[in-house]
C-alpha cells in the first residue's frame, strides 16, 4: 500500500495558535479511508480540538487497536507519538504506557468491532480503573475491514449489505463506561463537529477515564440485498472474468441542531438515526439519572448525544495506585534498587 505525505509547506499566511502551532502541524498522512467516511469527520475534529488547546504534538501519545478506526491515527497529529496495537488490547498497551510516563497526553483511538467484541473486557477494565485517557470510539456497527458483518454495536433488526438481519442485542459502550466507573462519558455524531470538539476537548483535558462513543456511518456497506444494482445481484447475473469492487464516493453527512432538540440524519444505507441532543439544563453530574436517561430515550429509539456525565472530583489510576509525581521511565537504578536494608523494612512490615 502506498502512503502519501501532505506537503510540508505552510502558507505564511496561516493562523497559529499559543504555542506557535498552524492547524496544518496537527494533520497525519492523507486519508486511505473510502470517500465521505465518518472516520474522517472525528480526525478532523481531533486536529480542530488540539489545535485550539494548544497541545505540543509531541506531548500526546495516540494509541489505537486493529480496524478502519484504528487507522485513523495515522491522518492526524503526525508529530506525536504512536502506536498500532494488536485487535482489542489497546487500553492494556495504554495503562501500561500511561504508568510508565504520566506526563503525556493518551488519546485512546478504537472502534466497535475492537473495543465491543474481542476487547470489550479491555475497555471494561480501563474504564474500571480509570485510566487517565481520552478514549474515543469510532462507532459504525460493521467490520469495515472484513466486508460489513455486523459488530457488537449494531442494533437488533438492522439489515447487512447482504440483506441479513441482526437478531442479537447490541453493546451499549456509554452505559457500560457509567457502570464500570468512568468519569466523562459523552456520545455524539462524526456529523456534528459544533457538538463533537467541544466534547473531545473536555475528555483530553478531564484527567480521569474519558469515553466520547462517536457514531460514524459507514458509506461502503449500505447496498442491501433485493436491489437490482446492487454488488451482489449483479454478480449473480453477469457472467464476470474477474471479481472487482467499486466503491463510488460518498458525500460526508453533516448536520447541525439546538440543545434539547431531536434530529432526524438520513444515513448512506436509507437508514434514519433519531439524534437527542442534551437539554442545557441537563445535570451530567448525577450517575443513575445518566443511565436512566439513556435507557429512557433508547426505547423510544434516540441516540442520545451531548455530555451525559462527568466527575468533577475524578481521580486517576496513578492516584489509587500512590505511585510518584516522576515519571516511572525517568527514575535511575538508585531510586529503583535502594538497597538490601529498604528491602529488609518492607519484609518485615508485612510480618
Amino acid at each position: 500500500m502506498t502512503f502519501i505525505a501532505k506537503p510540508r509547506l505552510h502558507h505564511p499566511a496561516l493562523q497559529t495558535n499559543a504555542v506557535g502551532y498552524t492547524r496544518r502541524d496537527y494533520e497525519g498522512r492523507i486519508s486511505t479511508l473510502c470517500a465521505g467516511c465518518g472516520h474522517d469527520s472525528i480526525s478532523a475534529a481531533i486536529i480542530q480540538a488540539c489545535f485550539e488547546l494548544n497541545i505540543e504534538p509531541h506531548h500526546v501519545a495516540k494509541l489505537s487497536g486493529i480496524g478502519c478506526s484504528s487507522k485513523t491515527p495515522d491522518y492526524f497529529l503526525g508529530a506525536s507519538h504512536g502506536f498500532n496495537t494488536v485487535h482489542g488490547r489497546m487500553p492494556s498497551v495504554l495503562t501500561g504506557a500511561n504508568l510508565a510516563n504520566r506526563d503525556l497526553l493518551y488519546l485512546g483511538v478504537s472502534g466497535d468491532g475492537d473495543s465491543a467484541s474481542i476487547g470489550l473486557s479491555q475497555f471494561a477494565n480501563a474504564m474500571r480503573r480509570g485510566v487517565c485517557m481520552a478514549y474515543i470510539v469510532e462507532n459504525n456497527g460493521v467490520y469495515g475491514l472484513t466486508k460489513g458483518q455486523f459488530s457488537a454495536t449494531a442494533d437488533r433488526g438492522s439489515k447487512s449489505k447482504k440483506g441479513a438481519i441482526n437478531s442479537e442485542s447490541p453493546v451499549d459502550l456509554v452505559s457500560l463506561a457509567l457502570q464500570m466507573g468512568a468519569t466523562y462519558v459523552a456520545r455524539s455524531f462524526s456529523g456534528d463537529k459544533d457538538q463533537l470538539v467541544p466534547l473531545i476537548k473536555g475528555a483530553m483535558a478531564h484527567g480521569g477515564a474519558a469515553l466520547i462513543d462517536v457514531i460514524s456511518p459507514c458509506v461502503t456497506f449500505n447496498n442491501h440485498g433485493g436491489s437490482t444494482k446492487s454488488y451482489d445481484y449483479v454478480r449473480q447475473h453477469n457472467e464476470a472474468v474477474s471479481r472487482i469492487d467499486f466503491v463510488p464516493p460518498g458525500q460526508e453527512i453533516t448536520t447541525t441542531y439546538a440543545p434539547g432538540q431531536v434530529v432526524q440524519v438520513q444515513q448512506h444505507d436509507g437508514t434514519v438515526l433519531h439524534l437527542r441532543k442534551l437539554c442545557a439544563d441537563y445535570d451530567p453530574t448525577d450517575r443513575y439519572a445518566a443511565m436512566n436517561y439513556l435507557q429512557q430515550h433508547a426505547a423510544s429509539g434516540e441516540i442520545v448525544t451531548g455530555l451525559v456525565y462527568i466527575d468533577a472530583q475524578a481521580t486517576d489510576l496513578h492516584t489509587a495506585l500512590n505511585t510518584c509525581s516522576t515519571p516511572l521511565n525517568r527514575l535511575n537504578a538508585s531510586v529503583l534498587n535502594p538497597g538490601s536494608a529498604a528491602l529488609d523494612k518492607v519484609n518485615a512490615a508485612l510480618r
